[in-house]
């Protein structure tokens, strides 16, 4: 098996937390060079790499196969578009750029220079999410007729840093926003129509940190919503449809196990909280039966793993950069609507 040599541009929270780690326990990655200005961070974690202080040093050497991007995301598509035209396969960090126009440049180059280009939406193999596709998919809850999800934190102040101050691709729409268009138009499609809400609610706050977006189909109402003055949350999945309802609490922890130093290495990786086991109601007859369902374990590792099979083996990419694109498509069409106080309605 040949290894698939990494270039990982930026060591944040991302490239720290949900790149590194992931990369490090599959035999099928090997981290080359790492770009960063912090070189004690970066060695602390991976100490046979080389690290460097600028993209060109990384797409100068010719061992490197794939270049992960985990940048400000204003900066991804210059970045991109260079690593292709170097000839290197492309990872960026979701939201994949901040306009449609970019977006579709990086695919047009990727295709004509046949290279990968996936976007890091890793919240598809979130554990709730996974339990909440596999329902639907089983068609245990009928037709859907209502799904709603919340992603809501408790940061009453604003903080210093670029997600949270005015620029490209900042604030909590392209932040959380992207995860949740995601997986509705994974488990759905694209919608007939966008109508949003989408403000900064923090006192100070430069960016937007609120958001209530409705995507509209034929009578599935999509509600994706999230605050960022939330004390106490409520349930993060409610989905009702003809035969019944799934509610559920609790966030997936990979995360909070990523952040601790933790790696999956173990079958135990992306179990929930049997607390938070989901609850389902369903009709049966007059009866309504209601039962607790174990959560599908989450597992991040299968988006590289994936990766590794495209590459190495020709299979499909995890997430394609279509797929990142018509993310961004929603998240332009959510502004429009917001700003113009009316439902946006897409080609």
């Amino acid at each position: 098996m040949k290894k698939i040599n990494v270039g990982l541009v930026g060591y944040g929270l991302s490239g720290a937390t949900f790149h590194a780690p992931l990369l490090s326990v599959l035999e099928e990655f090997k981290v080359l060079k790492v770009v960063s200005s912090n070189k004690e961070k970066v060695l602390q974690d991976l100490s046979d790499v080389e690290v460097v202080k600028s993209l060109d040093e990384v797409l100068e050497d010719q061992a490197i196969d794939l270049v992960v991007i985990t940048t400000p995301s204003g900066l991804h598509y210059e970045m991109a578009k260079q690593s292709l035209i170097a000839g290197k396969h492309v990872i960026l960090e979701k939201p994949m750029v901040v306009e449609t126009q970019e977006a579709e440049d990086l695919i047009k180059i990727a295709e004509e220079k046949n290279l990968l280009l996936s976007v890091y939406h890793n919240r598809r193999w979130d554990n709730d999410y996974l339990t909440v596709k596999k329902l639907v998919s089983e068609g245990v809850l009928g037709e859907i007729n209502t799904y709603q999800v919340h992603f809501d934190r408790f940061r009453p102040e604003v903080r210093d840093r670029w997600r949270e101050k005015q620029g490209p691709g900042s604030g909590t729409l392209y932040d959380l926003g992207s995860h949740l268009i995601d997986q509705a138009l994974q488990l759905f499609g694209m919608p007939k129509f966008i109508l949003a809400d989408v403000f900064a609610q923090r006192e100070n706050g430069e960016t937007d940190d609120y958001f209530h977006l409705t995507l509209g189909y034929e009578k599935l109402r999509v509600i994706l919503h999230s605050g960022s003055i939330v004390p106490s949350n409520g349930p993060r999945f409610q989905v009702h449809g003809s035969k019944g309802s799934f509610i559920k609490y609790g966030l997936d922890g990979q995360e909070d196990a990523l952040k601790s130093g933790k790696k999956p290495i173990n079958d135990s990786w992306g179990a929930d909280d049997p607390q938070f086991y989901g609850n389902l109601n369903t009709i049966d007859g007059e009866k309504v039966k209601s039962e607790t369902i174990e959560t599908v374990h989450g597992s991040y590792l299968t988006y590289y793993k994936k990766i590794a099979e495209s590459i190495n083996d020709g299979k499909s990419v995890p997430v394609s950069g279509q797929e990142g694109l018509l993310v961004i498509k929603i998240i332009e069409a959510a502004q429009k609507s917001s700003l113009e106080k009316k439902a946006i309605y897409l080609d």
